[in-house]
């Protein structure tokens, strides 16, 4: 890749090529291993362990035979002598530590051991040797083909300080051990090995086919490959130039703009990218960009930079009308900018021109952002505008029928339109004593109720109270107020607040039972057809009534099995063109939809609006007003504050020897190759680009990409936000493995296989199918075109830069847009979309929860560090039954939904703790609670900072628990399909799939022909009793 200081200034310090991985100024650090937790409270029932203290009981007695203390992993005290720190290398000729080339990659076996069927249960076979298997250290054992191995090659530019506890540069979960081996003086028993209650260290591979078994603890763990990077970037930034692997997009980290977008903005698959079409092929990996253009910043980092270039607008490229960007070069003497994409020499225009420096670099370059970050605004002119801007005008849309007020949902939806506009108590104030606004200045809201008729409501300032103006013409619905339908929320507060107060009770006696909302779209798109704007429409039963009326399309009967391709898509015209009309007026819509009782609601046909207009669809498939009101209120909320657009078009461009091959999202796309159109875009909405190469790249030079969306903001002005991404380009394909971004791989996968469904006539088991083919593919290239020596056929080799990924998909196999078996259109067809629209990073958590054990936290967990200040975060842990312990309580968050499960012995001290006095059995806990009590016990203190982070990293869905306690409830369900790595879903468990990935691997390398290698057949594992964790 082209140097940091051709682009910026001198660079500072050692000079190192980002091109060369390999090379390093210092050693990698050890990496970060979390301590174990003591578990602080005892099993109900249960005798306490020895050595741990419990609330209420007494204080163990010191057990008989002391045993040595453990000493928990991490770096070598600073006073130890050189001998010692050098003791585990083995130098004395024993044990010695092989080093090879293919020690850089993480290997796998997935053979069952010959002739062995019985289930593991922790006690070696009789016959083991003691000193063998049971107190050697595992990373020396001789006999093992893999030894400890070396730090994974440096990915970065610069290493960090070396003593950061986590260092990307040394990427790999895996840590080489650093200390002697500790070789007891009395052998443990078979059984005292096995009822040891310590947490093994993780080895780097599992043993080899002739003695071992795969242990699910071995293979790539997900929850490791999260949690040692965001201990690192608690303390540090992420250089977005300097570095070229992004982090993982699952955690929080703060980046610093250096002219390359942000990860938040747009990753990259490969930051490396093969200079051949032949040569991508050679790594089975898409070439494409996750974009997020109005992405939130975090605190920390930098606003977004608006210029405003008058009249002229911003300098662009004269022959593919790129924006000036901070990787154009000048030349003659500033006169002349070479546009970084197609190449051509612009002249310079004169308002813009400055002169510069011998290096060929402006000397204003450090006061100008355009050229020095990768994110910018531009303010445009009239020639980008289509009508004159205004503020947008938001219109709340309310389902009054008969199901939405006795389910208490038209009660709960006016409650979270209030608080979504409105400060609480105590926040009424800014700083300047201004009412503090919700939404921009500029904007304006309106209100609308439908049942049989469509009813608008006149909030003029001046009037007592509002004015309902009664439409029942829905055959052809027009608007009846010239104005006050759209106000300023903070100029008619009293107004809006009696009126959405009075609202349920003044169709309590109404009750019309069947909604007309075909009807009522056509009257709002009536209303904001002259401004654009976007709509919030509530609905809690099918529309049946009028014009676009819906009928009873899913059964719940799928003969064969697979679920009718025409279930995910509506064939009614008249829903069709009331989307295509709205995306040309610059209107978008969300709803908020509870159905009756589980019941069918039709979203193909209705969300058909939402995802084609670039909005979105909030789905309860069993609201209940007690429970779900606090997350329907904050979800209402986050849609009106977050940053939103309206009347959006997005171009991207590429450089010379690519091209754009397909677009996935939620947009309308009228011919190939013209712009992407949106009715509205907000902060969580991403788009999936996929590239494809008419022509060689020259590996002299870097690749470019720049995306530009023209949009309108909330506040009424027209701007073009550009995001500019570099990758440096290889003629060998292998350098290029070392860059790859492995959310970005999976994220565009995703988006690819929800395209392929909606549009295509491949069925769920084809897409199933391609999304196993596409990983047996990439790991069989891997192995066949990169890996550097041969390797036993009984290992799955895998890239470090993709360890985690076979993980991922199987997820994405699991989720409810793809998993096989019964599941209903509706939520089919919601999580299909979905996927379309999500980000990096709440994807990440929606295919791989995170789960965190609260019953043994440490007292330190849950409150702020003193050295960082940031939230000290538990460790996360493996989301699989055989993980779960009796008595044991779990927060598992997947982006969507966040449940607090409790084990059926959980310790009713705990319970006091978390709940308040009188709540110490589980039965006594409200089935209904949405949040945690504020009380003053450590724990549940602890607790609620987890949730309020965790908070923190959620994108549109709002985060509020829900209570899932063993044998009661029926979330427990929800739980139980959440542990991903466990067999469920219609899917195998993450173990079986490897082993089904390898076979097919191993029939690749082979050469034969893959029969259908599909996620449902598990005959391969049937020997593998005893890798099954506990299953329901």
């Amino acid at each position: 890749m082209s140097e940091y200081s051709m682009y910026h200034a001198l660079g500072q310090g050692e000079q190192l090529d980002p091109n060369d991985p390999n090379r390093t100024s210092q050693p990698a650090p050890p990496q970060f291993q979390p301590p174990v937790a003591q578990q602080q409270y005892q099993q109900y029932g249960s005798p306490a362990p020895q050595g741990q203290q419990y609330y209420g009981s007494p204080p163990p007695t010191a057990p008989m035979g002391g045993a040595p203390p453990a000493t928990s992993p991490g770096f070598a005290p600073a006073g130890e002598s050189l001998a010692s720190q050098m003791a585990g290398m083995s130098l004395d000729g024993q044990n010695t530590i092989r080093r090879k080339k293919k020690d850089r990659h993480a290997f796998h076996t997935v053979e069952a051991p010959a002739g062995s069927s019985q289930a593991y249960n922790g006690i070696p076979p009789a016959g083991t040797s003691t000193t063998a298997f049971l107190n050697a250290d595992p990373s020396v054992t001789s006999g093992g083909q893999f030894m400890h191995p070396p730090a994974s090659p440096n990915v970065f530019a610069s290493p960090p300080a070396s003593n950061s506890p986590y260092n990307p540069a040394a990427a790999s979960q895996f840590p080489a051990p650093v200390n002697a081996p500790y070789n007891p003086a009395s052998p443990a028993s078979p059984a005292e090995f096995a009822a040891r209650g310590g947490q093994p260290l993780n080895p780097a591979f599992a043993p080899n086919a002739s003695g071992g078994f795969v242990s699910p603890e071995e293979i790539p763990s997900v929850p490791a490959s999260r949690d040692m990077p965001q201990q690192y970037y608690f303390s540090n930034v992420y250089p977005t130039f300097e570095r070229h692997v992004p982090p993982p997009a699952s955690i929080s980290y703060v980046a610093f703009d250096q002219g390359n977008s942000s990860p938040k903005h747009a990753r990259l698959t490969l930051n490396n990218i093969p200079a051949s079409a032949d040569g991508l092929k050679g790594t089975g990996l898409p070439l494409g960009l996750v974009l997020q253009p109005l992405a939130p910043l975090q605190a920390g980092e930098q606003e977004i930079p608006v210029l405003d270039f008058g009249d002229q607008g911003p300098p662009r490229c004269h022959r593919c009308r790129a924006y000036i960007n901070p990787f154009m070069m000048f030349r003659s003497g500033g006169s002349k900018f070479v546009c970084n994409l197609c190449t051509y020499p612009n002249e310079t225009p004169s308002e813009y021109f400055c002169a510069t420096n011998p290096q060929g670099v402006r000397v204003d370059r450090d006061q100008r952002p355009e050229l020095t970050k990768g994110t910018v605004e531009f303010l445009v002119p009239k020639e980008y505008w289509t009508r004159e801007p205004v503020g947008l005008n938001w219109l709340f849309l309310i389902d009054v029928t008969q199901e939405a007020f006795n389910k208490g949902f038209l009660e709960a939806f006016c409650e979270g339109i209030l608080s979504a506009l409105y400060a609480t108590e105590g926040q009424e104030t800014e700083d300047n004593e201004e009412p503090k606004r919700h939404i921009p200045p500029g904007a304006k809201v309106g209100f609308a109720t439908y049942d049989k008729d469509i009813h608008f409501y006149n909030c003029n300032p001046a009037l007592e109270q509002a004015q309902m103006l009664i439409m029942p013409d829905i055959e052809d619905p027009f608007v009846p107020l010239s104005e006050g339908l759209f106000v300023d929320p903070y100029e008619s507060k009293s107004i809006i607040t009696s009126l959405l107060t009075r609202l349920p009770a003044l169709f309590s006696d109404i009750k019309n039972p069947e909604p007309a909302l075909l009807p009522a779209l056509g009257a709002s798109l009536a209303a904001l057809e002259k401004t654009g704007g976007k709509v919030v429409c509530s609905l809690s039963a099918l529309p049946t009534w009028g014009p676009g009326r819906l009928f009873m399309r899913d059964d719940g009967k799928y003969p064969g099995g697979e679920i009718d391709k025409k279930l995910f898509t509506t064939e009614h015209p008249g829903w069709r063109k009331t989307a295509e009309k709205m995306v040309a007026a610059g209107v978008g819509i969300d709803f908020f939809l509870a159905a009756p009782s589980g019941g069918y609601l039709d979203i193909a046909t209705i969300g058909h609006v939402s995802s084609t207009t670039g909005g979105e669809t909030f789905y309860y498939p069993n609201f209940i007003a007690g429970r779900d009101n606090a997350k329907l209120s904050q979800e209402i909320k986050h849609t009106v504050t977050r940053e939103t657009g309206y009347q959006a078009l997005m171009k991207v461009r590429c450089s010379n020897g690519l091209q754009i091959s397909s677009y996935h999202g939620n947009f309308i796309q009228h011919t190939f190759g013209a712009d992407l159109e949106f009715g509205v875009i907000d902060a969580d909405k991403a788009i999936g680009v996929s590239f494809g190469y008419d022509g060689k790249l020259d590996a002299k030079l870097d690749a470019h990409f720049q995306s530009a969306l023209l949009y309108t903001t909330a506040s009424g002005q027209r701007r073009v936000r550009c995001c500019n991404v570099i990758a440096s380009v290889s003629d060998q394909a292998r350098g290029c493995l070392k860059f790859i971004d492995q959310d970005a791989v999976y994220t565009l996968l995703a988006k690819e296989a929800a395209t392929k469904l909606s549009t295509s006539s491949s069925t769920l088991k084809d897409i199933r199918s391609t999304l196993t083919e596409k990983t047996i593919d990439i790991l069989a290239n891997y192995r066949k075109n990169f890996a550097s020596q041969p390797h036993p056929p009984g290992q799955l080799v895998m890239p470090e830069m993709l360890k985690e990924l076979a993980m991922y998909v199987l997820g994405l196999i699991k989720c409810r847009a793809f998993k096989g078996g019964n599941e209903t259109s509706d939520r089919r067809v919601h999580e299909l979309r979905m996927l379309m629209s999500m980000g990096a990073g709440e994807l990440s958590l929606y295919l791989y929860p995170r789960m965190i054990p609260l019953h043994n936290l440490n007292p330190e967990d849950g409150f702020a560090d003193e050295k960082t200040g940031h939230l000290k975060l538990p460790p996360s842990i493996r989301t699989s039954f055989s993980n779960v312990e009796p008595g044991g309580v779990y927060l598992v968050d997947n982006g969507q939904q966040c449940l607090l499960w409790f084990h059926s012995q959980t310790s009713p001290n705990l319970l006091v703790d978390l709940f308040g006095e009188g709540k110490d059995t589980l039965n006594s806990l409200d089935p209904y609670n949405s949040s945690l009590p504020v009380l003053e016990t450590h724990l549940n203190a602890q607790v609620r900072n987890i949730v309020e982070f965790l908070r923190s990293l959620r994108g549109s869905k709002a985060l509020t628990i829900q209570l899932a306690r063993q044998g009661i409830d029926g979330a427990e369900y929800e739980f139980a399909r959440m542990l991903v790595e466990d067999r469920n879903n219609e899917a195998q468990s993450y173990v079986d799939w490897l082993v089904h990935i390898h076979k097919g691997v191993q029939l690749e390398m082979a050469g034969q022909k893959r029969k259908d290698v599909s996620s449902e057949g598990t005959s391969l594992t049937s020997s593998f009793t005893g890798l099954r964790p506990s299953y329901w």
